[in-house]
């Protein structure tokens, strides 16, 4: 059968035992260090997209994809009758009133500032994730008119609350003279919740939003509209037909604006963990620039002969790009192979390593994530394997433009 003869030269090269052990060593290090820089890239960036995820659900489990509300100029807004537009518009899946306040939560003799926040119970717009965070007390018994909330964990812990206590709130509220006249009412605990995010279990307490309109004249409690998204991941696209929809004096935000810095850090990180990552791949690729540098010092003979014969310095740059490819290229496929193998199974290798050596990555007793979450992306797979392929098809060019210079008369003089 026909081979070209830079193919047929390069793979018997390949395939052929080296007499130099130093030789083999490097080549056999090379293709080692492109599998495990591969490899490497695609578990952590896989690692790092389920963190990502994880805390995008998290956000926006008490959160809301979209969230509308007043502008200083708007006077009085009709919060039913814009809920009716909102839903009209495509992407949107449900929405529902809230209104919130800031107060002060005192227990004797502990007080912790909070963000006191009013829901309708029975709107699954209003609750979102809360129903499923309860772990202490029912979402139904937060009937209008009956004071009752249901804290955060962390703040139940700090004021040691439990349900059927009493918790006084301190709302900051002004007179028309601007006499501040701070107001105190006592609610119940009827339940606490836990969702694993600090910002939210810290600060966060949930009443009837007819009881929260009450505590504050009016202007002094922050109204607005919760939207639930089909898709979250198009809350900007939403938001931006929300605004052609609703009058100019509401404000329309989603989840991208007010975490932008959350996802901006993570996205550094990624950067940064990918170019350090990539550094394996540069060394691998450097071992084989010295690797077949060694091998066309030893092979001079040979390509002097090849010359001989009639081969072009083409031929002879193709035998060694040939050797220098195969060597990277397999080493970035099987780095492929392993690295998909790790992270798709990530949830049953790390446990498996806890038990084995005793010790665990996230200590429950501190973390709230338990485990760790991995996400292949298809877009980061190709773009890890390009970028190998393209550092160890670069380390190849200069050994083989080497090799096509090598002069004939030169190399068979003393032999």
């Amino acid at each position: 059968m026909f081979h070209p003869l830079s193919l047929y030269v390069g793979l018997r090269y390949v395939r052929a035992r080296s007499s130099r052990f130093f030789v083999s060593f490097i080549t056999w290090a090379s293709l080692v260090g492109v599998c495990v820089g591969v490899a490497a890239l695609i578990v952590i960036l896989s690692v790092m997209n389920g963190f990502e995820s994880e805390l995008r659900d998290r956000l926006l489990s008490l959160s809301t994809p979209v969230r509308v509300t007043a502008t200083p100029a708007a006077v009085r807004t009709d919060w039913p009758q814009i809920a009716q537009i909102a839903r009209g518009v495509p992407g949107v899946r449900a929405a529902a009133p809230y209104a919130e306040i800031q107060a002060l939560a005192v227990h004797e003799p502990e007080m912790v500032p909070v963000l006191l926040r009013g829901i309708d119970p029975e709107s699954p717009a209003a609750t979102g994730e809360l129903a499923h965070s309860i772990t202490q007390g029912r979402l139904e018994d937060l009937t209008a008119g009956s004071d009752r909330v249901i804290v955060g964990e962390v703040i139940a812990e700090r004021l040691e609350l439990s349900p059927g206590d009493a918790l006084t709130v301190l709302v900051p509220t002004v007179e028309a003279d601007g006499t501040p006249a701070p107001k105190l009412r006592e609610l119940h605990v009827a339940g606490v919740f836990e969702l694993g995010l600090h910002d939210h279990d810290a600060t966060l307490i949930f009443a009837n939003l007819g009881d929260v309109r009450a505590l504050g004249p009016a202007g002094t409690v922050s109204e607005g509209l919760r939207v639930q998204l089909q898709d979250v991941l198009a809350a900007p696209a939403v938001a931006q037909r929300l605004r052609a929809q609703l009058p100019a004096t509401l404000e329309v935000s989603d989840w991208t604006r007010d975490n932008a810095n959350y996802f901006h850090a993570i996205r550094i990180e990624k950067t940064m963990m990918s170019l350090i990552l990539l550094l394996i791949v540069a060394v691998a690729a450097f071992n084989i620039v010295a690797m077949l540098v060694m091998v066309v010092t030893d092979k001079r003979t040979d390509i002097a002969i090849i010359r001989t014969f009639g081969a072009a310095p083409s031929r002879i740059m193709g035998i060694f790009l040939t050797q220098g490819l195969v060597i990277g290229w397999l080493g970035v496929a099987l780095g492929v192979v392993l690295g998909l193998a790790l992270a798709l199974h990530v949830d049953t290798i790390v446990p498996l390593l806890e038990h084995t050596f005793g010790f665990h990555i996230f200590d429950p007793n501190v973390f709230s994530i338990g485990a760790i979450p991995s996400e292949v992306h298809a877009a980061n797979v190709v773009a890890i394997s390009l970028a190998a392929l393209l550092l160890t098809g670069l380390a190849t060019v200069y050994p083989a433009l080497r090799a096509a210079r090598v002069a004939p008369a030169e190399a068979l003089r003393y032999e």
